[in-house]
């Protein structure tokens, strides 16, 4: 319960920071996606059913929002936390490489899958000008900002794993 509950409130805060409090803070209109730091980081430290959840509220608060269709960034998001709780075998909370790789990995995939299914099915070829100038940046903005939210999210989930180790304990003996 403890778990969801702080799930709930990280995804609520990232979405506010993403949405308000980096909107200040954007370079040149790209803003870095804390949505998917989250997701993916939630997908290999506690596995693919909690990515895949945390992704789909991630996705259904952006769709509600700022979405044209209510599910596009709901279903990309839920890929991306089940995919990266497929990771959760070669996940070592010392080793800091694995997590931005596949953050940074993530956000590419996103913005490929975004363009391919928003952009390029209307016609709009400059995949180029997209990549350099959007695409990049954001990956470039979303790691330095991983670099700082990640450990974050890592104390918070080892302090929940402790707190559900001694409840387990209290209870089996």
């Amino acid at each position: 319960m403890r778990r969801f509950l702080t799930a709930g409130l990280l995804v609520l805060g990232c979405f506010l920071l993403q949405t308000c409090v980096f909107h200040a803070l954007a370079f040149n209109e790209i803003v870095p996606n804390l949505l998917i730091i989250l997701t993916s980081s939630f997908g290999f430290m506690c596995g693919r059913k909690n990515g895949l959840l945390v992704g789909f509220f991630c996705g259904l608060l952006l769709d509600i929002f700022y979405g044209s269709v209510i599910g596009f960034n709901a279903l990309v998001y839920m890929y991306i936390g089940f995919i990266n709780g497929s990771f959760r075998k070669v996940f070592f909370p010392e080793d800091v490489k694995l997590p931005l790789c596949l953050i940074a990995l993530s956000d590419i995939f996103y913005s490929i899958v975004t363009y391919a299914l928003q952009f390029l099915l209307r016609g709009r070829f400059h995949f180029g000008y997209y990549f350099y100038h959007i695409i990049i940046p954001e990956v470039i903005y979303t790691i330095i900002v991983a670099l700082i939210l990640y450990p974050i999210i890592l104390r918070l989930n080892n302090r929940l794993e402790e707190s559900e180790k001694r409840s387990a304990r209290k209870f089996v003996s």
